[in-house]
């Protein structure tokens, strides 16, 4: 009598499945990778824009209390004819003025200040503490603050609110006047920034138009 073979419920996988597993695993690999790597790029891409948000309203904030204080009192002296009568200058690459330095910012008090973009593509501003009318400011010496960096360009313009209609332009060329609002466009490598209008406020106390007690030391 001839014994029946039984098959065995232990059959083992074939090769052929097993390169269909390694195949799946792989791809499943290669999918997770690709999602991480996504997402990683994801994350870098949003804390730079982050950044640069973040500087630029650091940078902004600054400027506005910086530049929105000027003082409105008059040069002394001998000036050149079509010369500013103000402690003022405005060209569409930089501008100088004479203004408080907020507290806030570690150095109060009356400043000379010069906003520019540097050799090192930096958006600078240098400053000087204000000795007297008669002394005349050595950049040489100032102290510098970079307000941003990566700054390839830098462009100024300046109104003049008592023209009908209202006029924008640079260089400011108005000897008797400063100009109402200060439009500063900075172009980096990662775009252009919004378009920061400054209103500029002369300080109470050097304004001769100005009639009254003045609070808080003369300016």
């Amino acid at each position: 009598m001839t014994a029946r073979v039984l098959p065995s419920s232990r059959r083992g996988f074939t090769l052929v499945e097993l390169l269909i597993v390694l195949v799946l695993l792989s791809l499943v690999t290669l999918a997770l990778a690709s999602a991480m790597r996504t997402a990683a790029q994801t994350e870098e891409r949003v804390d730079a824009r982050l950044e640069r948000m973040d500087d630029l309203r650091i940078a902004s904030d600054f400027l506005r209390a910086v530049l929105g204080r000027v003082s409105a009192q008059k040069r002394v002296g001998i000036l050149e004819s079509g010369s500013s009568q103000y402690y003022f200058m405005g060209t569409a690459s930089e501008v100088r003025w004479v203004g408080v330095m907020p507290a806030r910012y570690g150095a109060g008090g009356r400043h000379h200040f010069r906003l520019y973009l540097a050799d090192n593509q930096t958006l600078a501003l240098q400053y000087l503490p204000w000795i007297d009318s008669a002394s005349q400011p050595n950049w040489s010496m100032a102290s510098s603050t970079s307000l941003a960096a990566g700054v390839t360009g830098l462009s100024l313009q300046y109104e003049d609110a008592l023209d009908e209609p209202v006029q924008w332009g640079a260089p400011w060329t108005v000897p008797d006047r400063m100009p109402a609002h200060i439009a500063v466009t900075v172009q980096t490598e990662n775009g252009t920034w919004p378009e920061l209008i400054v209103p500029l406020r002369a300080l109470p106390a050097s304004d001769g138009r100005l009639r009254g007690p003045v609070f808080g030391g003369s300016v």
